[in-house]
């Protein structure tokens, strides 16, 4: 049993290299797994398996519409997928293996799932610079489709335990390696006529992407769904959440950072990177607490900052 600890209805195992080949062996035979990335814990299948793929689906209650990122070992697995252009192989080179996705057209022929790119002719794709992703990805020789390993629409995970707090015996191997690294789910761009559009901040910020190319306006309306993370109310606690917040109001939980001590700090440094590592950590534990709602202090609209608002703004939407 590989030494396994079962805590609730799923499988937490500490990512060694048997607990490796085993979650190969799973995602081989058709199943899931959940695995940890630098950004968040991903919910992986094999993304050329439709049945598997569709696990992915029904374990996180993610609508149909939405599309998956595909994890490739390499920028060779990638162009197997995915039209590469000047631009695209550029950002590739710099940012793989990393936290950024690249939406590109879908090469003919490509062995993924149709469910993986919800219809749409593109695919996100992401070379992940995890170790045990990148172990994971080598034992099963094959290219995984992962979103967060929670239920659609939740707070996303950062470690084990809140992929089994979310999705328990829905998956039958939960890969433990600590907490995630950035805590933020990767920054996703497409590649407009060799112009850079973000259509998700992340931890590659649009200070860094724009010294490759120039930065293109966002075309998203809120209608059209091109990648991961573009829904209004996502990323979302079961309470309600206040935002820019000085001090706790009556009944809430205060998520600081900076001055701002809340009941707990993202940063008391205001640094940052570090706020957005402990993000969503902060507010699993802010849902978990006894209070009835969650305010957090304003986060400075720069650099990662505008990733950590882009989450929490659309935590606060209902």
């Amino acid at each position: 049993m590989l030494g396994s600890n079962t805590l609730g209805n799923g499988w937490v195992v500490p990512a060694d290299d048997a607990a490796i080949t085993a979650a190969a062996d799973l995602l081989r035979g058709g199943q899931i797994v959940a695995i940890p990335t630098e950004t968040v814990y991903g919910l992986a299948a094999d993304a050329s398996n439709a049945d598997a793929v569709a696990h992915i689906y029904a374990a996180k209650g993610r609508p149909d519409f939405n599309p998956l990122i595909v994890h490739v070992p390499d920028l060779a697995a990638a162009e197997e997928l995915a039209e590469f252009g000047p631009l695209a192989r550029q950002l590739a080179e710099a940012f793989w293996p990393g936290a950024l996705t690249l939406v590109l057209p879908l090469r003919e022929g490509a062995k993924v799932a149709a469910a993986v790119t919800a219809g749409l002719p593109t695919i996100a794709l992401r070379c992940p610079a995890h170790p045990v992703m990148q172990a994971v990805l080598a034992k099963s020789g094959l290219n995984l489709a992962a979103p967060s390993a929670n239920k659609s629409g939740g707070i996303s995970p950062t470690r084990a335990e809140h992929v089994l707090a979310s999705l328990g015996g829905a998956v039958p191997m939960i890969l433990d390696a600590g907490p995630c690294k950035e805590g933020l789910e990767s920054t996703i761009v497409a590649i407009r006529m060799e112009n850079i559009e973000i259509l998700r901040p992340g931890p590659v910020t649009a200070e860094t992407l724009q010294t490759f190319s120039k930065l293109q306006p966002s075309q998203q309306t809120g209608e059209k769904i091109e990648a991961p993370g573009q829904l209004a109310s996502h990323y979302a606690p079961t309470k309600t959440v206040r935002l820019n917040a000085q001090v706790a109001e009556d009944g809430e939980w205060l998520i600081g950072f900076g001055t701002v001590a809340g009941h707990d700090n993202l940063s008391p440094t205001a640094d940052l990177a570090q706020a957005a590592a402990h993000l969503f950590d902060a507010l699993h534990r802010a849902d978990a607490s006894p209070y009835r709602s969650i305010a957090v202090a304003d986060i400075p609209d720069k650099g990662i900052g505008v990733a950590i608002n882009d989450r929490l703004k659309r935590a606060a939407t209902r």
